[in-house]
């Protein structure tokens, strides 16, 4: 459990805001203590992120633990594979998860920017913006802080990756960030924990359809996405998301 002090500091970091206070206090600490020291610090203004892909559910498993009742949105672009929200609903059964948000494209935006259904095939930055980038920013406009499930041993951006950031006018937890390969495997074993139904078939990180295949030379778990490009990142997490995010 986290201390009066403790929390009092959290807190006077997330109004200054002064993030290395957190960083402080969470940079060594367990998955379950940050979140539970990010609810505690900003109770009702902080919501959990999460695509249901191949390791989702370690995180979810976690936030379940402190506090069921967080809001955890789930960016459906439309173009999702049709076992990831079977799994979503599957995991938040099973989790006993119990505000589960699914967040889409506006369709106005999608009526004028990609009629065709094709603007993932000559622009993907584009196609993330649209479908995923604005209608988070969108989303998170309601929260002080997000949290989020990347992981240090991703590797490329995701190396140096803080336990706490900065996200515009928020913050943002990564609870897993220090996790390694072994432990996650071992929170799925030690849980019993459910694994999304396209790994077995060799996805080893699930997007959307276009831009998402089994990994031919495994090196990192995220070489399935985007495959073939030097685009490595949707954009959620590689640029400040705020109000004015939403309107590109």
């Amino acid at each position: 459990m986290l201390r009066s002090p403790e929390l009092k500091r959290m807190r006077d970091a997330t109004s200054a805001p002064h993030v290395a206070a957190f960083i402080d206090c969470l940079a060594e600490a367990t998955p379950h203590r940050i979140i539970e020291a990010a609810a505690k610090s900003m109770p009702g203004r902080l919501a959990v992120v999460s695509s249901f892909g191949t390791e989702s559910v370690v995180l979810l498993k976690f936030v379940a633990d402190v506090d069921r009742s967080l809001p955890v949105l789930f960016l459906d672009t439309l173009w999702l594979f049709k076992e990831t929200p079977a799994y979503r609903d599957a995991l938040a059964a099973h989790l006993g998860l119990t505000d589960v948000r699914t967040i889409t494209p506006s369709p106005s935006e999608l009526a004028q920017r990609d009629p065709k259904r094709d603007l993932c095939f000559h622009d993907r930055d584009a196609c993330c913006d649209l479908r995923k980038v604005a209608p988070l920013a969108r989303e998170l406009a309601a929260f002080d802080g997000w949290i989020s499930g990347r992981k240090r041993y991703h590797g490329g951006e995701r190396s140096d990756l803080a336990v706490v950031e900065t996200d515009g006018p928020r913050l943002k937890f990564n609870p897993l960030a220090r996790l390694t390969r072994t432990e996650l495997d071992a929170a799925f074993a030690a849980a019993h924990l459910p694994r999304h139904p396209l790994e077995a078939l060799g996805f080893t990180s699930i997007g959307c359809v276009p831009c998402t295949a089994r990994a031919a030379a495994r090196t990192s778990v995220r070489d399935g996405r985007w495959s073939g490009l030097a685009k490595t990142e949707c954009g959620i997490h590689s640029r400040r998301l705020t109000a004015s995010t939403s309107a590109r």
